[in-house]
């Protein structure tokens, strides 16, 4: 069978982001326990995973659950999407905007509220692919089997005729759940590799 799409994850595939400490930093500024302040962000976080909390709502809990001022506030949220947003993966961006018009091309994210607006602005990927489907705005994530079917069926390809790549192990086992093949992203050489190595098998 002939693959018709490839979808690519966003953060650590097309994005490259590396620890920058920046919670480890504004732990020590606000002298609290860094497994405290994770602890008390993270419902904040997941909620603004799956898009039940607006970026206002997620911003004004932030700032209660660390006692933040609105200039600190605005700082925080800066750092944050710094480390959210990283640098371009040049190589790989430009290898997977290249795979038009011969296949389909999606991209799926688990994310937060606000991302495609700051992404598209940094990276443009909404001009780079056919479909890009965030996890805050459908209400669910990696690796939930809907969200995968979401992404294919708005390229109009059937699970089995994609190929998917991310960098975690559970979101590929996720997509081989529901049919597609699957690449484990640990380096961009090896991940163009191994996608052109499936792409030629189905042509051939």
């Amino acid at each position: 069978m002939a693959f018709r799409a490839v979808i690519c994850d966003i953060g650590g595939v097309l994005e490259v982001n590396p620890a920058t400490g920046w919670q480890e930093r504004w732990a020590a500024r606000l002298r609290v326990d860094l497994a405290d302040m994770t602890e008390a962000l993270a419902p904040t976080w997941r909620e603004g995973s799956l898009g039940r909390v607006s970026l206002p709502e997620a911003e004004r809990r932030v700032a209660a659950a660390l006692g933040l001022g609105q200039t600190e506030l605005a700082e925080f949220m800066d750092d944050m999407w710094a480390d959210y947003v990283g640098t371009l993966n040049a190589e790989m961006t430009s290898y997977f905007g290249a795979l038009r018009p011969r296949l389909r091309t999606g991209i799926l994210s688990n994310s937060f509220v606000g991302a495609r607006e700051r992404e598209n602005a940094a990276y443009g990927f909404e001009d780079l692919c056919d479909v890009v489907v965030y996890s805050h705005e459908e209400g669910m994530e990696k690796p939930d089997p809907r969200f995968y079917r979401i992404v294919a069926s708005r390229l109009g390809v059937r699970p089995d005729e994609a190929i998917f790549l991310d960098d975690r192990e559970t979101c590929v086992a996720g997509a081989r759940a529901v049919g597609m093949t699957a690449v484990l992203f640990g380096s961009t050489r090896q991940a163009i590799a191994d996608l052109e190595h499936h792409l030629a098998g189905s042509a051939g």
